[in-house]
């Protein structure tokens, strides 16, 4: 066992447990900078001085450099319930991530960067998925930025193996009336739409339901991105006001991915709506939300939460071989 591997199961035994995102993401944090640390024994004082390693981390760093399943990983698969397995098995049949963002909008790293780390996680596809125009904030992607965008995925792909294949898509805004913001032609040449509300996310239950309906009833919509918009982290925002009973019934009967978004700000939907979403027969996407390659990590913890209700592999589009998934979306638009 490596320090990687033992932070990374620890972050998902943590979020199967359903600590608070703070823990998980510092098991996480701490994940990422061990890739610092040459290879072999280190002990807890020569990790602690890694950004983002404290003392509990820089232990857990410390036992598993030598080979050994550290002790605080041990205690909490002594502890964990049997079925906390299937959680960790759906995380290692994903196929891949259909929400990431580049440097093309408010992404940190190229495209070709993003495309290499899902690649590195043995995903066999992820898909780009850069804002719409309407999110200027985010530098989000005019007409004509998305045509030039298709052809540096096009460049892209032509580099890489056969193992792998990058995605074209777009997270576009849900407009106030349920319209997308992006031209219709230009969103029918993409491979897989996600569309998320990001403008007056206090607005009142009726409207804001009617405007949720409309965009996952459009048939160039694949998924249904954060659907409460909730922030719990930090300073925080409330979850948006909607009618979910309504919206997750036309998810279903449209075909449209609810997403389980797996940022530790986020998790959304919570609890109560994932639940409701999968008693309605909603199909689901787990997806990291990625804006650096670091973050395609947190994947893992989005598949507990799915395995903690019982969601099968049949349910999670992110699971899914990418034939089989093309070939579902292209059928429901």
């Amino acid at each position: 066992m490596t320090p990687d591997e033992a932070l990374r199961r620890i972050a998902f035994l943590l979020e199967w447990r359903g600590a608070s995102p703070y823990r998980v993401r510092a098991f996480h944090t701490a994940a990422d900078a061990v890739r610092a640390l040459p290879p072999g024994p280190v002990d807890p004082a020569q990790a602690e001085r890694l950004r983002g390693v404290g003392p509990v981390t820089a232990e857990v760093i410390a036992q598993a450099s030598t080979g050994a399943i550290p002790n605080y990983l041990a205690r909490l698969q002594s502890e964990a319930a049997p079925d906390a397995q299937a959680g960790w098995d759906l995380a290692a049949a994903s196929t891949g991530d259909c929400h990431l963002h580049s440097d093309w909008s408010d992404g940190g790293s190229p495209i070709e960067d993003m495309a290499d780390a899902a690649r590195a996680l043995s995903h066999q596809w992820a898909v780009l998925t850069d804002h719409s125009p309407r999110l200027t904030i985010a530098h989000g992607l005019s007409p004509e930025r998305l045509r030039s965008q298709l052809e540096a995925v096009a460049d892209v792909n032509s580099r890489t193996g056969p193992d792998f294949r990058l995605l074209t898509g777009i997270e576009c805004d849900i407009l106030d009336d349920g319209s997308l913001d992006q031209d219709e032609d230009l969103l029918g040449r993409l491979d897989i739409v996600v569309a998320s509300v990001h403008s007056k996310l206090r607005s009142e239950p009726e409207p804001m339901t009617a405007r949720m309906v409309a965009a996952v009833r459009n048939p160039r919509v694949d998924v249904l991105g954060h659907c409460t918009g909730r922030i719990i982290t930090g300073r925080g925002r409330p979850q948006s006001r909607f009618d979910a009973g309504t919206v997750f019934a036309a998810c279903a009967e449209a075909g449209t991915a609810v997403e389980i978004n797996c940022r530790p700000e986020r998790r959304d939907p919570p609890d109560d709506l994932l639940a409701q979403a999968a008693a309605a027969g909603c199909l689901f996407a787990v997806d990291t939300d990625a804006h650096a390659p670091e973050q395609l990590h947190w994947q893992s913890t989005g598949y507990a939460r799915a395995a903690r209700i019982g969601l099968g592999a049949d349910r999670l589009i992110t699971t899914w071989p990418l034939e089989q998934l093309l070939a579902s979306r292209s059928g429901s638009r």
